[in-house]
């Protein structure tokens, strides 16, 4: 079997959240933005497949920043992540944030939401973890399940009431546009969730919901 570039182990250091990631432009510029916005998780949020390349027990490292698994492997989310994530419950009102992973390992995936934290930019460098938040918390909905994306979003439409047209996903893979027969907005991000991409990502929702302009 030919091994493609992402069933390659990642080497990864800590994300780092500091001021130089400051949070995307379209969270602060007083236009529109969805009601719900949903990331994937593998490739997405961390640059790995949890049910290929994560071994259990796991064991967090540096101040939550990173965790290691049962052979001494680092797992971090991508860098611009936890300034996104921490970003998106700083906007009035605060996003609501969402993730529809279709691992084969949720377990796992759910244990590295807990284990890894989003340090504020005041505390980064820091060995205080009292005003980190886990990244499992910030949250509001989390559907991580094998299958059709189409049924994480129905489940997400279902919980929260949201209509679909109000929802933008953020995906590493093209085949779960699919969803976009529901009326959510898919925005690939084949390298990974970077500021520029959630910048990107929302101003393509905006166009395609005629919502470019300020709203009373």
């Amino acid at each position: 079997m030919v091994l493609s570039r992402k069933s390659q182990t990642p080497s990864l250091t800590p994300a780092i959240i500091s001021d130089t990631v400051p949070s995307p432009e379209t969270f602060n510029d007083g236009l529109p933005l969805p009601k719900i916005i949903a990331f994937d998780l593998d490739y997405t949020l961390w640059p790995f497949w949890v049910d290929t390349h994560v071994t259990p027990p796991l064991k967090a490292k540096d101040n939550n920043t990173r965790s290691v698994d049962r052979w001494g492997e680092s797992f971090a989310f991508y860098p611009d992540v936890p300034s996104i994530l921490l970003s998106a419950k700083s906007t009035t009102p605060p996003l609501t944030l969402a993730t529809a992973s279709r691992t084969s390992a949720p377990d796992i995936a759910i244990s590295l939401l807990k284990q890894l934290h989003l340090p504020t930019a005041s505390e980064a460098g820091a060995s205080s973890k009292a005003a980190s938040k886990r990244a499992y918390d910030i949250f509001d909905y989390m559907q991580i399940f094998p299958g059709d994306k189409k049924t994480h979003f129905a489940r997400i439409q279902k919980q929260s009431a949201v209509s679909y047209d109000e929802m933008l996903f953020f995906d590493d893979e093209r085949r779960n546009k699919n969803v976009e027969t529901l009326g959510v907005v898919f925005w690939e991000v084949p390298s990974g969730v970077t500021r520029a991409e959630v910048d990107r990502g929302v101003r393509e929702w905006r166009r395609r919901k005629g919502r470019e302009g300020k709203e009373s």
